[in-house]
């Protein structure tokens, strides 16, 4: 790790241990989380690909253990800042941003003709926006009158943004409130191409940022589970652990494989990589999770607020995966590859 990635993980580190735990969990709250995170300086994460991608997904697993659903808004956040900085496009100071890039067939955004100023007016309705009612701006995808998909940036706080209580019924992940936003003309500002969202080498690389997420709730976990072992020695709990330490073992050399596969080819396709990481970080997820909770039964699900509010968040994280249709299109492009990419 390179001294200015091992200084913003200390910092960041330092900052969480700070607040109290848990954290209180409301959209306000959250907000205010989100803000201090970057009035520090601790969203200028390293850009995937540049050098430093497993010190980008280190902080966003480090803060995934302290409250995930402030990690969903920060890893939104942090993913706009990144797509923005690579479009070279204007960030005010003092925002914060939400990433919305759902296209469920119920919920569309279209835009009006592109002004001189690159400006356009957004008409519909986008689901899934974690974090809308306290985020200052989105940066969402969008359909032109040709009917391409366009990256659009857009201040929450104007006339025409109606930010709505549908779409967003969670017990966990509850204050992310990801609502649906309706757009009534709203003026927002193009970013990038058209079909640039998809096009780029980002949009796979900032993918596996997710798994990170899900990887630092895992461990948090894992480590309540060894802190009881190493003070009682119970055969089962000792087994559990076991099997907890090969899951996250191998999410974590994933990872680690993964961030040195894109860093050393930035600008190349990650979708194979990147899809298996996702898939190997989620099954090992779901793996300690189960054992977590048999090991310890119902007293960090009653007992431990934060254990408590971590096991309701997770799984509905890990939805953010879309289970074997992920997996088939893992599978397609395994098919093509050489028998040779399973060699040691």
């Amino acid at each position: 790790m390179t001294g200015s990635g091992t200084r913003l993980l200390e910092r960041l580190s330092a900052l969480l241990d700070e607040w109290p735990h848990p954290t209180p969990h409301h959209p306000a709250a959250l907000a205010r989380s989100l803000q201090r995170l970057c009035d520090a300086g601790l969203d200028l994460l390293p850009a995937p690909g540049g050098g430093q991608t497993l010190q980008r997904w280190q902080a966003l697993a480090t803060v995934a253990a302290q409250d995930l659903s402030l990690c969903k808004l920060y890893e939104g956040h942090t993913d706009a800042l990144a797509i923005l900085k690579h479009y070279v496009a204007q960030v005010p100071a003092q925002t914060t941003w939400g990433m919305w890039a759902a296209e469920p067939p119920q919920a569309r955004v279209t835009l009006d003709a592109e002004q001189r100023d690159g400006s356009v007016c957004l008409h519909g309705r986008k689901a899934w926006c974690s974090g809308a009612t306290v985020l200052s701006h989105g940066l969402l995808t969008a359909w032109n009158e040709r009917g391409e998909q366009q990256l659009v940036a857009v201040a929450l706080q104007q006339p025409g943004v109606q930010v709505t209580e549908d779409g967003w019924q969670a017990v966990g992940m509850a204050a992310t409130q990801s609502v649906e936003v309706c757009f009534h003309g709203a003026r927002g500002q193009l970013v990038g191409p058209p079909g640039g969202y998809l096009a780029r080498p980002g949009f796979w690389q900032g993918g596996a940022g997710i798994a990170a997420c899900w990887y630092g709730a895992a461990r948090r976990l894992g480590e309540a589970l060894r802190s009881q072992c190493a003070e009682r020695d119970e055969p089962h709990a000792l087994a559990h652990l076991g099997t907890v330490d090969c899951a996250l073992t191998t999410a974590a050399s994933a990872l680690q494989g993964c961030g040195a596969w894109i860093d050393a080819n930035p600008e190349a396709d990650a979708e194979l990589p990147v899809r298996r990481v996702r898939a190997i970080v989620e099954h090992s997820a779901s793996a300690v999770i189960e054992h977590v909770g048999r090991a310890l039964g119902a007293a960090p699900y009653c007992r431990d607020g934060g254990l408590a509010r971590l096991l309701a968040d997770l799984p509905v994280f890990l939805r953010q995966s879309h289970a074997e249709r992920d997996l088939a299109a893992l599978g397609e492009l395994v098919a093509r590859q050489p028998h040779e990419s399973w060699m040691l």
